[in-house]
Parts: C-alpha cells; sequence; structure tokens
C-alpha cells in the first residue's frame, strides 16, 4: 500500500488583485535540493513589495498562481546533501524568492542565518527584506560614517525604522520623515531630527549627503532640493521612481536602485547588531496565518509602524 506524501499549508492566489485574491491551499510538502534546507516556518514578514506583488502593481512573481511571502523565520527540518553549515533544529531567518506564506518552504542554505536565542520568530521575520535593504543602501552602496547626514523618508515603516537604527550605528546624523505622531518612536530609535512627511520637506531639510527613499512618487525628485552637490539618491521602490536616473545626473547628484538580494553572511552580521539590541524590531501586529487578508488590508491602509508579521498554525 503506498503511504500518502506529506502535504502541508500555504496561501496562494490565482488572480491580481485585492487582499480577497488570497486563499489557503495545500500542496505536498516540498523535498530540499542537495544546497537546500526544508524549513518549518513559524513566522513570516508582510512586506510592502508582497501587497504590491498580490495587486500586479509590481508583478514580481509573474502571472499567477503563486504564492507570496520573502521574510520568513523558522526551524530547520530537513538538510540537502550538500548543506555543511546548518542542521535539523536550528533555528534560522533569511530571505527566500518568494513562497513564504507557507507552514514549509525549501531554498537556499545561503539565504539564512541563524537566529539570535533573544529574538523570538515573530521579531526575527520582521528583520529580513527591512535589514537587507538597509544595509544594502546604507553600507555596501552609500557607505555612511560618523558625520554622514542621512535622509530617510518612510522612517517609521518596516524598512525605515531599521535603517534608521543602522545608520545611527554607524555614527551618522539621521533625519527621518514620518506622521507627526510618530516622533516621538522615531527619537526612541536615535532618530536625530524627525521631520514631518509633507510634500514641502524639502523647505526645512537640506545638506544631506543621502537620502534613502522608500516611498517614490514625488519624494524623489524632492529629496534632490535637500542633497548637497553630489549627494546620493536611493530608491528601494520597485514601482513609481518618481524621476529617471538622467534628471538626478543632471543636477550633479548621483543615483542608485536599491535591490536586496538573500545573503546569510549579511544577516549573520545584522544578527549580531540584533544581539546586541543596537538594533530593534517593532512589530505592529503579529497575526494568524488565516488571517493573512487582514494583515494585507492593514498594510493598505497606510500608516504602519514598523512591520506586520504572519504566525503560523502549530
Amino acid at each position: 500500500m503506498t503511504t500518502a506524501a506529506p502535504r502541508t499549508q500555504v496561501i496562494t492566489q490565482h488572480r491580481f488583485g485585492g487582499p480577497d485574491v488570497l486563499e489557503p491551499a495545500h500542496r505536498p510538502r516540498p523535498v530540499p535540493a542537495g544546497d537546500e534546507i526544508l524549513l518549518r516556518v513559524r513566522a513570516a514578514g508582510v512586506t510592502p513589495q508582497d501587497r504590491q506583488a498580490r495587486s500586479g502593481t509590481a508583478p514580481l512573481y509573474g502571472d499567477p498562481p503563486f504564492t507570496l511571502g520573502s521574510d520568513v523565520s523558522g526551524v530547520v527540518e530537513e538538510v540537502g546533501a550538500e548543506v555543511t553549515g546548518l542542521r535539523p533544529g536550528d533555528e534560522v531567518f533569511g530571505r527566500v524568492d518568494g513562497g513564504g506564506y507557507a507552514v514549509h518552504l525549501t531554498a537556499p542554505a545561503r539565504h539564512f542565518a541563524v537566529k539570535p536565542a533573544s529574538l523570538d520568530h515573530v521579531r526575527a521575520a520582521a528583520v529580513p527584506t527591512a535589514a537587507l535593504t538597509a544595509w544594502q543602501a546604507l553600507i555596501d552602496i552609500a557607505r555612511i560614517g560618523p558625520g554622514t547626514r542621512v535622509l530617510i523618508h518612510a522612517a517609521a515603516g518596516g524598512v525605515g525604522h531599521v535603517a534608521v537604527q543602522l545608520a545611527k550605528a554607524e555614527g551618522a546624523y539621521v533625519i527621518g520623515t514620518a506622521r507627526a505622531d510618530d516622533h516621538t518612536f522615531l527619537r526612541d530609535l536615535g532618530a536625530d531630527e524627525p521631520v514631518e512627511d509633507t510634500a514641502d520637506f524639502d523647505t526645512v531639510v537640506q545638506d544631506v549627503d543621502v537620502a534613502l527613499d522608500l516611498l517614490g512618487g514625488t519624494h524623489g525628485p524632492h529629496s534632490l532640493s535637500a542633497l548637497r552637490p553630489k549627494g546620493l539618491l536611493l530608491c528601494a521602490v520597485p514601482g513609481d521612481l518618481g524621476l529617471s536616473p538622467e534628471d538626478v545626473e543632471g543636477r550633479g547628484m548621483r543615483f542608485a536602485v536599491v535591490q536586496p538580494e538573500p545573503s546569510a553572511e549579511r544577516l549573520t552580521k545584522i544578527a549580531a547588531l540584533l544581539a546586541s539590541d543596537r538594533i530593534r524590531v517593532h512589530v505592529s501586529a503579529a497575526l494568524p496565518f488565516a488571517e493573512v487578508s487582514k494583515a494585507h488590508e492593514l498594510g493598505e491602509g497606510g500608516g504602519v509602524r514598523g512591520a506586520l508579521v504572519l504566525v503560523m498554525p502549530d
């Protein structure tokens, strides 16, 4: 008698649309390839990129059907024959190329780092995209250091609040745009100068070395007025940039697009900052896996402080 293959639960969608297109499904439990791990997911982050992929605004995974989710934290259940750095039972967190809204998934081991013992799975799942985006932008590209004047848009959001702390850890002077009721939160994170997120923020923000745009639209063009000559505008928005590289270069500034990639090496460095409390992660809401549509609705409502996370069933 043939034994049925074990199955696992996922969230899938068969068309682009609003949060209501997300629906539970079951599929065979995946088997790790030689360089992969099988992860029992305990929590998954809900990012703006997930919402854009769901709606088709930024079709990151092609056409449906697909399973969203790039940020996960969980426990290693199996490892492929080529994996040497991880073993079953390890608690890890990482960024995957989609498929994170699942109870089990497989992905290359090089996408994961060991989770700090002081961090639970809910907070760990909020880290990967936010921290990798901030790291690539501020450390790898901008190479900020003591005294660098850094402007961060959406500074109280999932990526922004991590970027504020990473910039402060590097000794930068941090200006963050956010709603007025988030300014105390930003100061608690270490921001030197919270600024209300209005269309004319560039009338009060000047002489910036680096601007990190996490919103798109008019924020990029207005940031040019706040930058010093040869300043650097970093854009981490997969949709509307609001300008072109030629626009920036024509104003005597520099421009770079931030596209974070999975990296165990960077996540290991970030884990050390988390373990030492130099970076803290704020989770606005942790919702049950079955309430994924509600999580997306909360995100689309705007004004989320920190991150949104899905908690997997036991």
